[in-house]
Formats: structure tokens, sequence, C-alpha cells
């Protein structure tokens, strides 16, 4: 039986671990080709596995991988990522944004160079992976731009101030975009999620525990939903993880518990504690 994504091509930047290695297995399980994009070449120990890690899961299992090491910062390494895929799988239809930088503190405690990373890796980011692949994506007549970020939510900016520019800036670049390519085959959305999701991010800062938190399966699951909608029919939307899979049928949520007998607290963007974190 083929999968969902049965001829397709996606890229995931971030993939080396996390949230982007597990949608980039899951886009492999559904039949689709997928380029595991990130700055890991090695696996350490805060920081686990690489792109070479992942795209050999993906190829143990026998789907298509293309490890490229990418640094979403640099343009040209963008654009070189979107020539590299079309050289060998032949075209793109799915580009999530996944790579993140994480600095959450008061304008007065945020260097500069934190600014720059934040600022650099989220929305710049986003920006130009997105840009470079763009004419690839209208080819298809069924592609999908979307990056993980929040609905923009003004009263959450004390405290987080360089953080929520680039993430509402991701979130600005879905809906513009979204209209610009309205009728043109391209769907351009947004998608954030409404717990803690378990990450080397989550772990490595102390954010909470696992009672605390849900797998990163219930963003894949979303993901899916989203990339396999016609693009006409969703676009230019920010969307929550929960809620929008509960207007596609879901009712089962305990099963994304990292702790089978704990269901993870709702937190919004407003909730979220200050730590600083690059990855």
């Amino acid at each position: 039986m083929a999968g969902k994504l049965e001829g397709k091509v996606a890229i995931v930047t971030g993939a080396s671990r996390g949230i982007g290695r597990a949608l980039a297995l899951r886009f492999a399980s559904e039949g689709a080709a997928v380029v595991v994009a990130a700055k890991s070449e090695a696996s350490t120990e805060k920081l686990p596995g690489s792109i070479h890690t992942v795209a050999e899961e993906i190829e143990a299992a026998g789907g298509r991988a293309l490890a490229f090491r990418l640094d979403v910062r640099d343009e040209t390494s963008c654009d070189d990522m979107a020539a590299a895929t079309v050289k060998a799988f032949g075209r793109i239809d799915v580009l999530v944004n996944n790579a993140g930088a994480i600095y959450l503190q008061d304008v007065g405690d945020t260097p500069m160079k934190r600014f720059d990373l934040v600022m650099g890796v989220n929305v710049r980011g986003a920006f130009a992976c997105t840009r470079a692949c763009l004419p690839h994506l209208e080819a298809t007549g069924f592609g999908h731009v979307l990056v993980y970020s929040p609905p923009v939510e003004l009263a959450a900016l004390p405290g987080k101030v360089a953080y929520l520019i680039s993430k509402f800036g991701m979130t600005m670049l879905a809906h513009g975009l979204a209209e610009e390519m309205r009728g043109r085959g391209v769907a351009v959305n947004a998608l954030w999620p409404v717990t803690a999701i378990e990450s080397q991010a989550t772990i490595n800062w102390g954010l909470g525990g696992p009672a605390f938190w849900r797998t990163p399966l219930i963003l894949v699951d979303a993901t899916m939903e989203i990339v396999t909608t016609p693009p006409a029919d969703l676009t230019g939307q920010a969307l929550l993880d929960e809620d929008f899979l509960r207007t596609r049928g879901w009712t089962d949520f305990a099963k994304y518990r990292c702790v089978p007998d704990s269901e993870p607290p709702r937190i919004g963007i407003l909730d979220l504690p200050r730590v600083g974190r690059v990855g």
C-alpha cells in the first residue's frame, strides 16, 4: 500500500534530532524522499544524532534520504540545499522550517550576538530556505511550506522580545507568502504546540520533566495532516497542534504523553520560562 507521500520529496531543517528527526522518519515511512538538513555532522553527548545517523535510519528502513550539512544563516548554503535536492530527487514538494534557536531574556539581558543568532536562525533562516525552494515548490503544483512558530500574541513579548521577534517573523512569513502564492499551488502555514514537547532543548535546559511534555509525534501527526491537504484548502494559517487535530477528528491525545498517567499542562507563549538556548 502506497504511503500518503509516495513520490514526494520533503526537506526538513534541524532534522538531526528531536522533532526534526521524528518528522524525517515519518515522511520517509509515508513514501517521501527526505533531505535531512542540519548543521550536526557528528553526534555529541549533549547533542546526540547527526544528519548522517538520521539518513542511515531512513535508508535502513528502506527509504531514500540525502544528508545535507546546512547552515540556515548562510543563503548560499540554503541555495545549495535546494539545488542538491533537485539534483538528487528531481523536485521539492514539502519544506518544513524546523531549525531554531532560543534565547528568552529581557532586552537588557540579551547580548547582540544572541539577538543576531535567534534572528539569523529563526526568521532569516526560514526566509532564506523558503526563498531558495519556492520555484521548485511552485513547479509541483502541490507545494507546502511549514514554519514552526506561534500565532502572533503581542502580550507575550515582555521577557522574550528577541526570541519572539524572530518567531513572530516566521509566522508573518507564513501569512504574507501564503497570499503571494494563493492560487499558484503552494500552501504556507505556521504550526505550534500547545504543550511543551520532549526535545534536546527541554532535556538540556530542564524545562519541566517527562510529565510536563508530550512526544514530538503530535507535531508530526499535525504536520502530516497539513502537508497532505490540497494547498488551496489550507494556507495562511497559524495553527495550534491539538486544536488543529481536533478539527480533523482526532480525539486520542493520551498517546502523546511522555508519562502515560500524566496529562501535560497546556501552556501558551505567555508561559515560556526565561532561558538561553542555542540549537
